[in-house]
């Protein structure tokens, strides 16, 4: 061996901790750690610090290589790196590597019963309605953690790592302190030497890749496809894609769909395209024809029936000319459209032009009035009244009306002087 020689430290706590004598062979360390493990169990409601030693010292133990550095020279060797290093194994891997599974039932293993899961990472992805109406597929790149393949996870280059003496492997620290007359409060922090992991990894034995982090940063790039007809809000999920951490089931990553506003078409009451279009008053009367682009750049021809006149804010509709039906693309909404007439400024028509007008047009529903009713009548000036005045005066008057019901209450709730009789 070349190097400077380990300092000897104990070398008989692990055959304390299995209640075996320093001589006791391989099989008599099988039957002691069996018998103390299923004890122990913390599915039986055993001490889960004392399973962890238990399989800590029969690891060390079962190997003749770390069990003769143990007995010359005790737990401090096999810290610093020496014949593989310290505890490198979940202690519910070595207990079901002598019962299976289901040694206490469950159907399952009680490492994969422990095993959390990790977060799923959500990424909002804004599309536009053509992509909706189309499909499309976006290749998108994301960073995340990955196990490290150098160590698969481990963090050490041995492959090894040990229980943080700081937090006893917890990963969580407890602070209390005084903060009155027999009172005492208790502060539960991260240990900040182990940083929550639990573990130690010496700095001879981290991992050159990742640092001793079990995790590196990769470049994966995702390809999601946007089916026709899907909808703002929908989720793609890629499921085991997000960050990977060791003992831990992966998250998905999820694409939430954020459909952008468009400046023509509005999706409405699931598959059906609403459109607005402006007439003016001659096309609302006598006929129009106009050419809309689609959402997939077809032409549509559009025209009203010989004859038809279009009322203001009418709508008309489009048969199968909507949004594709999400995973039925061959059938589809609507696609209504929603008329607004432009009349004609004050002042166009001349009184002559009016006349022709009248005399085309069906007869006025107001009847003429005589010379001598209209001797009785007071001439009045029409004058051009904005909506937003209008607006105006109705909240106006709608304060006013709340603040006379005030007023109400408040005298309801007066108390009255009554009389008292005599």
């Amino acid at each position: 061996m070349f190097g400077r020689v380990p300092k000897k430290s104990d070398n008989t706590k692990f055959y304390e901790v299995l209640g075996v004598p320093k001589s006791a062979s391989q099989d008599e360390l099988k039957k002691a750690y069996k018998k103390a493990a299923i004890k122990n169990h913390p599915d039986k409601g055993g001490d889960p610090e004392k399973f962890k030693e238990l399989a800590h010292a029969y690891e060390v133990l079962s190997d003749p290589e770390k069990r003769d550095i143990y007995d010359q020279y005790g737990e401090d060797a096999l810290k610093e790196g020496m014949g593989g290093g310290g505890s490198s194994h979940n202690p519910f891997d070595i207990f079901e590597s002598f019962f299976g599974g289901g040694a206490f039932g469950g159907g399952g293993s009680s490492r994969g019963r422990r095993q959390k899961r990790g977060e799923d990472v959500v990424h909002a992805l804004k599309v536009s309605l053509e992509e909706l109406y189309n499909g499309t597929a976006k290749k998108l790149s994301l960073s995340r953690n990955a196990i490290c393949s150098k160590c698969k996870g481990k963090g050490s280059k041995s492959g090894a790592s040990s229980r943080c003496y700081g937090c006893q492997g917890t990963g969580m620290k407890i602070t209390t302190r005084q903060i009155g007359l027999g009172m005492i409060q208790q502060m539960q922090h991260v240990c900040p030497e182990c940083r929550g992991s639990g573990e130690m990894i010496s700095d001879r034995d981290r991992c050159p890749q990742c640092k001793g982090n079990k995790v590196t940063q990769e470049k994966k790039v995702l390809e999601v496809h946007i089916e026709k007809g899907m909808r703002d809000g929908q989720k793609i999920t890629f499921e085991g894609q997000a960050d990977e951490a060791p003992d831990t089931i992966t998250g998905d990553i999820v694409f939430v769909l954020e459909q952008k506003k468009h400046p023509k078409f509005d999706r409405k009451f699931g598959d059906d395209l609403y459109v607005d279009h402006n007439l003016s008053l001659t096309e609302a009367l006598c006929g129009f024809q106009f050419a809309l682009t689609h959402l997939d750049g077809r032409q549509l021809l559009i025209k009203s029936n010989p004859g038809e006149v279009i009322k203001p804010g009418q709508y008309k509709a489009i048969n199968d000319e909507g949004m594709p039906h999400h995973q039925r693309p061959f059938m589809k909404g609507k696609l209504v459209i929603q008329f607004h007439v432009i009349f004609p400024e004050s002042g166009v028509f001349s009184p002559e032009q009016c006349r022709k007008i009248e005399s085309i047009l069906p007869m006025r529903p107001s009847k003429h009035l005589t010379d001598m009713e209209l001797d009785d009548c007071e001439e009045t000036t029409l004058h051009d009244v904005g909506a937003e005045e209008v607006k105006r005066r109705k909240e106006r008057q709608h304060r006013h009306r709340e603040a006379y019901d005030e007023d109400d209450d408040d005298d309801e709730s007066a108390p009255r002087v009554q009389c008292a009789q005599q």
